[in-house]
């Protein structure tokens, strides 16, 4: 997979315009975050980097479909099925036989849950759930990782886990990342690249190339202003 590029996405409902112009250029192998009020079409516009909306003006290209993986703000797991099975009902398309017992039992070890493999969902907590659907989607083996706000549900305790899990996986794995989220410490903590977006209709307002803590206080005067 090489850099993916997103050129001069425009894209309306109806008369209500929601993305105007935007232009993005996501590294290979890094962070690349995009940061934005509520309701400004962050969603959207990742919905047509990954091809789920096909009716909008511009192009992305860059990676090839079935080479993504998805980190949603619901885990979306499967309640009838244990934690091992929602694992194996993912893998199984790309992994067989002993390799795909090998990668489930792995992807548990590597946030210390393999003891949690025979539980189902309703017995975990919301961030242990939520610490399931990063796993899933880093060892599924995609290229692509796409994160819809993530942590946004979390207490201020499993919202520091999970950071922590991603960081891990992150360093292990070198997937390229597009990140979205509103809150401005988690854009400064895991992006290597930031993306600033207006309101509606939702345009680049600036790219940060070198993030650190440093930028804090002018990212949140952007995002008010």
């Amino acid at each position: 997979m090489d850099e993916i590029l997103v050129e001069k996405i425009n894209k309306s409902f109806g008369e209500l315009k929601i993305l105007k112009d935007i232009s993005m250029k996501c590294e290979k192998e890094k962070v690349t975050c995009i940061l934005g009020p509520s309701g400004c079409g962050k969603s959207t516009l990742l919905n047509i980097i990954t091809k789920n909306i096909k009716d909008y003006e511009g192009n992305v290209s860059g990676y090839k479909k079935d080479d993504v993986s998805f980190v949603f703000q619901e885990d979306r797991l499967l309640e009838w099925l244990n934690i091992y099975d929602n694992l194996k009902l993912v893998f199984k398309s790309k992994y067989k036989g002993i390799e795909l017992k090998n990668k489930i039992l792995e992807s548990l070890n590597s946030v210390g849950m393999e003891k949690y493999k025979e539980f189902y969902p309703k017995e975990l907590s919301g961030g242990m759930r939520q610490r399931i659907s990063i796993i899933r989607a880093f060892f599924y083996g995609g290229g692509l990782l796409i994160m819809d706000e993530p942590f946004k549900s979390l207490d201020i305790k499993n919202k520091r886990v999970l950071i922590e899990d991603f960081k891990t996986l992150r360093n292990k794995n070198k997937n390229t990342v597009i990140f979205v989220t509103h809150d401005i410490e988690e854009a400064i903590e895991l992006s290597d690249k930031i993306y600033v977006l207006s309101d509606k209709p939702t345009k680049v307002k600036k790219e940060f190339i070198n993030v650190n803590i440093n930028i804090y206080n002018e990212l949140k005067d952007i995002l008010i202003n």
